[in-house]
């Protein structure tokens, strides 16, 4: 039984670094073209590494290009698309989920239809919007449009997380003589934020990674985004693969230190003995 146990955990090893080579393949050779010249990029044989170390692809990214100041932009829009995403959904969300009143699962499923709403559908009339109101061709356009994908997506995460906080513990509040606000901000929120963490990164990378609807109301060079400054390094058949790599690199970090900073708040179970 032993080796047994041994040749199970062997395979189970061998076939989870399989997959994370598959996984990470990818980045890896982002990473590794950035740092390659432009001869060695389009030499018919491939290298796994530079065989002559260059930095002239990031050096072109803050000189040449508007890399900068479309990074900027996005993280301008998507900070302040999640803040205001998570706050109205938070409400929502605890209405939703806590509350009885008539047509509340006539809400919940409208919310999940706005989510799944195609994106192709929606951004002529929102652009007819914008323009209407004079905020087309800035970052102020997409601070109104994004929260039509954030909202829904937040809104439906959050009333499934809020679900899952006993009701016992609302109950032994009010009992103590918490009114519904005082708990719901005292008590069911802090318990939420796990949740709540999780679906501000999810609400951020929406943002960050949006491209359509910024392709269409966004034009000028100035208020482009950062998916809007990539798509710019591909001018006819002809890629800037050294900047255009180095900048699909510089655009994952933001992410990735998110994840890392508030992976001790998405954990599952801090309800656990709440009640007791």
């Amino acid at each position: 039984m032993e080796h047994k146990s041994i040749a199970n955990r062997i395979v189970v090893y061998a076939t989870l670094a399989v997959l994370l080579l598959f996984a990470l393949f990818p980045l890896y050779w982002m990473f590794n073209t950035s740092f390659k010249s432009n001869a060695e990029i389009y030499n018919m044989t491939p290298s796994f590494w530079p065989k002559q170390f260059t930095w002239s692809a990031y050096v072109k990214l803050v000189t040449e290009k508007d890399f900068l100041i479309n990074v900027k932009n996005s993280l301008v829009v998507s900070v302040i698309v999640a803040f205001a995403s998570i706050a109205v959904s938070m409400l929502a969300a605890y209405a939703i989920a806590k509350l009885r009143f008539r047509g509340r699962s006539v809400i919940s499923r409208s919310i999940l239809y706005a989510y799944l709403m195609p994106r192709a559908v929606l951004f002529i009339p929102l652009y007819m919007l914008v323009s209407l109101i004079g905020l087309n061709n800035s970052i102020y356009g997409l601070m109104l449009i994004y929260p039509t994908i954030t909202i829904p997506y937040a809104t439906w995460m959050l009333i499934s997380y809020f679900k899952s906080i006993p009701v016992e513990i609302e109950e032994a509040a009010m009992i103590d003589g918490c009114s519904r606000a005082r708990t719901m901000w005292s008590i069911i929120f802090p318990l939420a934020a796990p949740g709540v963490a999780a679906t501000f990164i999810f609400a951020f990378t929406l943002c960050w990674s949006e491209y359509l609807y910024a392709l269409v109301v966004v034009t000028k060079g100035s208020d482009k985004t950062l998916t809007l400054g990539l798509s710019d390094m591909i001018v006819g058949d002809v890629f800037a693969w050294g900047p255009l790599m180095g900048g699909s690199i510089l655009a994952s970090i933001p992410v990735v230190i998110m994840y890392l900073f508030t992976s001790k708040y998405m954990v599952s179970g801090m309800t656990v003995g709440g009640v007791k």
